[in-house]
């Protein structure tokens, strides 16, 4: 004989059994547990990271790495190799009464199998004397004799003493040892006194005596006081 079935309460379904599992989806992190994740992860990586850059600096130096870099010597020729080239080149100097000079120019280069001669561009020098005063000189381009410490101008030479005297030719060869100056082209002085022209001129004594040769020329201002002559 067979239970009655009651309508108004049908059975329950039976439960799943114990080996199905239920699937329930991961618990999805907030904002701030994301960036908490982060910082805590970033506080380990960044000091790990500085040690390693610190590692790989001492340890450049030791390694053999090769790369794929090359100098180009095709481009560079035998003449430029043997040669040193300076920019803003400054020669410090005395001389025999230990008056101190300075030579400098916007560029140096050393004569090939001679380092005591360097051509010079655009040079300029001065030299202060033991009473006070002083000499000055610029020209287009300059050839110095290191060792002998005599400079060859040309082109555009101006000497200048501080006592208002002004000497011009196209070349000069200045003994800065001893503290002379000489040229065989064509030169124009003026000073306060007046204005002299000659074929060659010689500077003695350090600017005290200057001599003019040559065909000479001398035109003096009425009523000015001796300077330089």
């Amino acid at each position: 004989m067979q239970p009655a079935v009651n309508a108004k309460h049908p059975p329950e379904p039976a439960k799943a059994g114990a080996g199905s599992a239920e699937t329930t989806p991961p618990p999805r992190l907030s904002l701030r547990d994301r960036y908490s994740i982060f910082v805590g992860l970033m506080k380990i990586l960044l000091p790990a990271l500085a040690t390693a850059l610190v590692l790989l600096v001492v340890a450049w130096p030791q390694l053999n790495v090769e790369t794929n870099f090359r100098v180009g010597l095709s481009d560079l020729s035998l003449e430029d190799a043997q040669s040193l080239t300076m920019l803003n080149a400054r020669f410090d100097g005395s001389d025999d009464r230990n008056q101190p000079y300075r030579l400098t120019a916007d560029m140096a280069v050393q004569r090939p199998g001679n380092e005591d001669l360097i051509d010079l561009e655009r040079p300029e020098g001065d030299m202060t004397l033991a009473n006070g005063t002083w000499l000055a000189l610029t020209a287009h381009s300059g050839q110095y004799h290191r060792d002998q410490e005599i400079l060859d101008l040309t082109g555009d030479v101006s000497l200048f003493h501080d006592g208002g005297f002004e000497l011009r030719s196209e070349s000069a060869r200045i003994d800065f040892r001893q503290g002379t100056a000489s040229g065989d082209q064509p030169v124009d002085g003026q000073g306060s006194a007046g204005q002299v022209s000659g074929q060659g001129f010689q500077v003695l004594d350090r600017g005290d005596r200057i001599i003019f040769t040559g065909k000479s020329r001398l035109v003096l201002f009425p009523q000015a006081k001796e300077a330089g002559l």
